[in-house]
Parts: structure tokens; C-alpha cells; sequence
């Protein structure tokens, strides 16, 4: 691995125009999907992902995310360094941030979270590339209309993705056709999503600041990140009481949850398959309920 750890600090010292010379490195957690590690100079430390060479799109696409949320200048994400191939390898380097117990400070996510929420695009509903949701592809191209967007990019296509590995939702279609009634009234507009805000995608650091990293960067409706946040785990609820302070929910926010959540349930129904499609079926006939 030294060649690889070489091209990396190489390019490293290019991007930032300080010398780095890897000295240090210890395998961290990275989650299910890439190779973690720390790398250090003695001085300072780097956060790097490793994956084989042909997922350097997904690392692209990171980095972009990274950036987004970075310049917006509202909550705190690992800085974002560069990204490449080395070796047989595809990377990705950031700021390396030391991580505390879930403490206090989830009232200033909230209030942060909310600060991004605000950020927007003129361009509407989407993003300028394609990113991963997980492993799966996530299209993003631009729309006015947020039900069209929810309709064809999110639900529609993991709807297509299920279908070709054989399994078809019987209520599918019905779902699709009520997206009106289910989105009668909401008009949100396009704003800066982290786009896979679930608990492990969150954590306090040891010098108490919140932050958020893996994103799944989009322009949507900031619901997305909110709904999101209650499916794998709520976080603590400060962080909700004081979103709300900042930003309050629109009325009807309980049942788009639902809509919100099920793209997540079918995309890890399309990764992992298991009793995912039931949970997706239950949720499903959830909403239809909504509209009979």
C-alpha cells in the first residue's frame, strides 16, 4: 500500500499546497461500502476512503457534495481535499475531524440544518450529476416541479430498479397516481439537502461541534433530510425543537414522511433485498389510505 498512500499524499500536497508525506496510517471505520483510514504526517491527519478504481464516479460526486454544503457556509462537514485514482485504487480525501460521544450540541445541528435549508437553487428540483444513494445510482436532472421530480427520479426509478431484479410492487402504479392528492398544497422550494441524513451520517465532535458527512447531495424539499432523520433512529429530540424554531414543518408533514422514507426502504430493498418489501408494501398502503 505505500505506492497508493504515495500518490495520495502527492496529490494531497498538490490540492492544498502544503507538503503532507505519509508517516502514519491506521484502518478507522468507514461504514459497509469503502476501505477507511487516517492518514498522518506526524502533524496532520487526513480522512481517506479507498475503493476499487471503477467507483470513482460515487467519489466525485462526494466530493462535489462536500463542497456544496462546505461553501454554504451553515453547518459543519469535513472539509473537502480531492479525489482520484491511485494504484487499483479510486479515493477520496477530507479534513480529518476527531468524533465525540452524542452529546450536547444537537439543538445547534438543528438550528444549522435549518440555516442549509435555506440555501437554493434557481435551477429547481435536482442537482448538475448524477451521485449514489448508497451504491445506487441517483439521477438528478433538473425539474420545476418537486412532485415530478419525487415521481420520476426517486420513487419511479427504484421502482424500475426493482422490477429488473424481478419483483414488482403491486400497489406501485396506484402510489405513483396519487402523488397529487399526497402532495396537494406543498409547495417547497428547491433547497440544499444533505440527501442521506440518517443517525450514522450524524455525530457531535470532541470539541462539541455537530457535523454531517456521506451526503447524497440534492435541491429538494428540506422534508427529505427531516424524514429521513426519524427512520433509522430519531435523533435526540432538541435537534427537532430547535429546527422548528428556526424553520417549522408545513402542515402535513407526517404523511410525506412516509413518502419520503419509502424511497430509502426500496433503495435498500434494491441493495439488500430481505423484508424490505414488506416494509415497503406496509408503507405504501399507508399512504393510499391517505387518499381513499
Amino acid at each position: 500500500m505505500a505506492e497508493v498512500w504515495s500518490e495520495i499524499a502527492a496529490q494531497i500536497s498538490r490540492v492544498t499546497g502544503q507538503s503532507f508525506r505519509v508517516e502514519r496510517t491506521r484502518s478507522v471505520g468507514g461504514g459497509c461500502i469503502n476501505q477507511a483510514y487516517g492518514l498522518s504526517d506526524g502533524q496532520t491527519t487526513f480522512f481517506v476512503k479507498l475503493n476499487q478504481a471503477s467507483k470513482l464516479a460515487m467519489f466525485e460526486a462526494e466530493l462535489d457534495g462536500l463542497k456544496e454544503m462546505y461553501n454554504s457556509q451553515t453547518i459543519r462537514v469535513p472539509q473537502p481535499v480531492c479525489c482520484g485514482l491511485a494504484g487499483a485504487n479510486s479515493y477520496i480525501a477530507m479534513e480529518w475531524l476527531d468524533l465525540g460521544s452524542r452529546g450536547a450540541a444537537w439543538a445547534t445541528m438543528g438550528q444549522h440544518l435549518a440555516a442549509m435549508h435555506r440555501i437554493s437553487s434557481d435551477l429547481g428540483f435536482g442537482w448538475h450529476r448524477i451521485n449514489t444513494i448508497g451504491e445506487t445510482h441517483q439521477p438528478n436532472d433538473w425539474q420545476e416541479s418537486w412532485l415530478v421530480f419525487w415521481r420520476d427520479q426517486r420513487l419511479g426509478y427504484q421502482f424500475r430498479l426493482a422490477q429488473r431484479r424481478g419483483r414488482a410492487f403491486p400497489q406501485q402504479d396506484a402510489l405513483l397516481a396519487a402523488l397529487p392528492e399526497l402532495l396537494a398544497g406543498h409547495d417547497p422550494m428547491p433547497s440544499l439537502v444533505h440527501g442521506d441524513l440518517w443517525s450514522g451520517n450524524a455525530a457531535i465532535t470532541t470539541a462539541g461541534e455537530p457535523v454531517i458527512f456521506d451526503p447524497a447531495t440534492y435541491y429538494g424539499d428540506r422534508e427529505v433530510d427531516l424524514a429521513m432523520t426519524e427512520l433509522f433512529g430519531s435523533f435526540p429530540r432538541d435537534f427537532y425543537d430547535a429546527y422548528e424554531v428556526v424553520y417549522p414543518l408545513s402542515e402535513g408533514y407526517p404523511t410525506r414522511k412516509i413518502l419520503y422514507n419509502l424511497y430509502h426502504i426500496l433503495n435498500h430493498f434494491n441493495l439488500f433485498g430481505g423484508g424490505y418489501a414488506s416494509q415497503a408494501n406496509r408503507m405504501i398502503q399507508q399512504l393510499l389510505v391517505k387518499v381513499r
